[in-house]
């Protein structure tokens, strides 16, 4: 499905009118779709606690775990991102990238190579996160039955399989429909985990008065180093929290943090509180707190229940991993990749086929190899933990450079967050030999091809200013008649910022005429989400019928060139682009053989990546029949 950007509403503007005239769907739809992985954090985070603390639970031990987590998320989720992260949104985008771009990061310039670096490593932690996240939700919830029975333990991973399947499998219907669907399922979910909690906080109320953060401070003091163990089951509660950042785009930050304070927090100190009170009972536990709390007759429905509040939990990341490709794409740090989009009302509603096969395959690895969600603990939350503290960093930036802060207002603030996230990566590097080196090796080997192809497109880019042929020489032999012209209107796409571009001159190289109308036309994605129409200047008018045009697109939008140039205003002549025909390049990427610029692996890879990126036809809206690449052997 194609929808031009006029058709297509911003996301922002559309779901927040959506929100603040009351409909149903934004309210359900972030429930389904931003909160799955907040959401059904406890059914694994007081699990990975009691592995910590080998089932013990002192009333110290019980009240300082529930103090951590109130205070955890409160201080991250409430106030960090809800109330500051979110507040640095780019144009109603979020997201680490959309953070790195407003802060002028894009680029390993002087400066800001460190900030890019950043949000690069952070961007790619995410993918990590997100062969993950399903795997554990799924796994988590079905592992439920086996509190009252053993006879399916064994089907519990291959029924886990078929389900992320189905998930991954329905992403092509969009966000939308999906939001709908599941956004009420949520609702129920978040209503039956605050009563459960709330029937086991009757019982024992006097574990409330954890709230205090003194009982936080006086456990992590009197623990030492098992005191990080815990430290790093605690921060599984907050996982999820950067969906509510990367999201934004897809349903406006009111409406996210309405459903945050009003429905989620409360239902999720609930569900903690009523875990901790379990635990402030027994004293010595085995196996997942969350479904022992819950009467027996109501086990396999809340199996049920919890099976598909974790489908939804794994859409967080799949919605947020769409919406960072694009992103990262269209800012130059990845390959073009085809986009679908799945609504022709909301821009931000996006489905990327490659994304999703790929995400689909490693949750399945990550499945079959770890089968039990306790062994998947070890692997949850240190590429999280370290995508918050990156995001801290930059949220300073943003701090000073765009809210104008003084140094005495920002450095306290960021300061509390600094240490929140580092208390968290420190815990979390923990858990590497037990599989926290997995989200970290994936995000790694994403971070290279992110370098590599940036690098690899300045090489191509130095490549073209050595043109063989001046300008001068070349416009001289077209006002003296020596290359002929054809009728008709030719529009070449070049990524050069020369005054003649080198595809036009290899173009009338190689074919011996020109047409009697030839635009070099460069595409320019800006750092924000969309710009303002018309998006097409004429930069230069050389005379003969050729001029220079550059399209100015926002790094979240799907440009459509056809459009943008009939709009342009500046030709010296009337030009008809109903039937110009677009011509650009499909370049093949050699090695010098003298002072290459990349080095031979690098190479490889990026020639592979350059290969097998989407062609023009399908990033730029354009119809096949009008659309000619041809093929230049390039040395870099």
């Amino acid at each position: 499905m194609r929808a031009t950007n006029s058709d297509i509403q911003k996301p922002t503007a559309a779901l927040g009118r959506r929100a603040g005239s009351g409909t149903t769907w934004a309210a359900f739809g972030a429930l389904g779709v931003v909160f799955g992985d907040l959401g059904t954090s406890p059914l694994y985070t007081l699990q990975s606690v009691v592995q910590a603390t080998n089932g013990r639970f002192t009333p110290q031990i019980a009240l300082g775990v529930f103090s951590l987590v109130f205070w955890t998320l409160i201080v991250t989720v409430s106030i960090k991102y809800c109330l500051f992260v979110m507040r640095a949104d780019n144009r109603g985008e979020g997201g680490i990238l959309a953070l790195m771009s407003l802060i002028g990061a894009n680029g390993f310039n002087p400066g800001v190579r460190i900030l890019t670096g950043m949000g690069l490593m952070g961007a790619a932690l995410i993918y990590g996160d997100g062969a993950i996240t399903p795997a554990i939700s799924v796994l988590s919830a079905l592992e439920g039955v086996n509190v009252v029975t053993d006879t399916l333990k064994p089907f519990v991973m291959p029924m886990a399989v078929v389900i992320l399947l189905c998930l991954f499998a329905s992403q092509r219907f969009g966000t939308e429909k999906i939001g709908r669907a599941f956004g009420p399922v949520m609702l129920v979910w978040f209503v039956v985990i605050g009563v459960l909690g709330l029937g086991s906080v009757i019982k024992h109320p006097g574990m409330m008065v954890a709230v205090d953060p003194r009982f936080a401070v006086r456990f992590m003091l009197a623990s030492g180093f098992s005191g990080f163990l815990v430290l790093g089951g605690v921060f599984l509660c907050i996982t999820g929290g950067e969906a509510l950042y990367a999201d934004m785009g897809h349903f406006g930050k009111r409406p996210i943090r309405r459903s945050w304070y009003f429905v989620v927090l409360p239902s999720l100190l609930l569900s903690y509180a009523g875990q901790t009170a379990f635990l402030l009972e027994k004293g010595v536990v085995a196996g997942n707190p969350f479904f022992q709390i819950a009467p027996a007759w109501s086990i396999y429905p809340l199996v049920v229940l919890a099976t598909l509040a974790t489908i939804i939990a794994s859409q967080a990341i799949i919605t947020g991993s769409f919406s960072m490709t694009r992103q990262a794409m269209q800012l130059g740090w990845l390959p073009g990749v085809a986009i679908r989009q799945t609504s022709d009302r909301v821009y931000g509603q996006i489905y990327i086929p490659s994304v999703n096969w790929l995400l689909m395959v490693a949750t399945i690895a990550v499945t079959i190899g770890f089968e039990r969600s306790d062994r998947l603990a070890g692997a949850y939350g240190t590429a999280v933990s370290t995508t918050m503290l990156l995001t801290t960093f930059l949220l300073y930036r943003a701090m000073r450079d765009l809210w104008k802060w003084s140094r005495a207002a920002a450095i306290p603030v960021i300061t509390i967050f600094i240490v929140v996230d580092i208390s968290f990566f420190l815990a979390n590097l923990m858990k590497i030999a037990d599989g926290g080196w997995l989200p970290l090796s994936f995000a790694a080997f994403l971070f290279v091809i992110m370098i590599t192809w940036r690098a690899g497109n300045e090489a191509i880019r130095a490549t073209f200013k050595q043109a063989p042929e001046t300008a001068e020489r070349f416009l001289s032999d077209l006002k003296n008649g020596i290359i002929p012209r054809v009728n008709g209107t030719t529009v070449f796409l070049t990524r050069s910022t020369q005054r003649v571009s080198r595809v036009i001159m290899d173009h009338a190289h190689f074919v011996g005429v020109l047409p009697r109308h030839a635009i070099a036309l460069s595409v320019v994605f800006e750092t924000t989400p969309r710009v303002a129409a018309p998006n097409c200047i004429v930069v230069d008018t050389l005379g003969e019928g050729l001029w220079h045009v550059v399209a100015r697109f926002g790094f979240l939008e799907i440009p459509d060139l056809r459009q943008a140039l009939s709009r342009t205003q500046g030709f010296d002549t009337p030009i008809n682009f109903d039937e110009a025909i677009f011509i650009g390049a499909r370049d093949l990427v050699v090695s010098k053989q003298k002072n290459p610029r990349l080095g031979r692996w690098r190479l490889s890879l990026f020639a592979f990546l350059y290969r097998n990126s989407v062609k023009m036809v399908d990033r730029f809206n354009l119809e096949p029949a009008n659309v000619i690449e041809i093929a230049r052997q390039i040395e870099i």
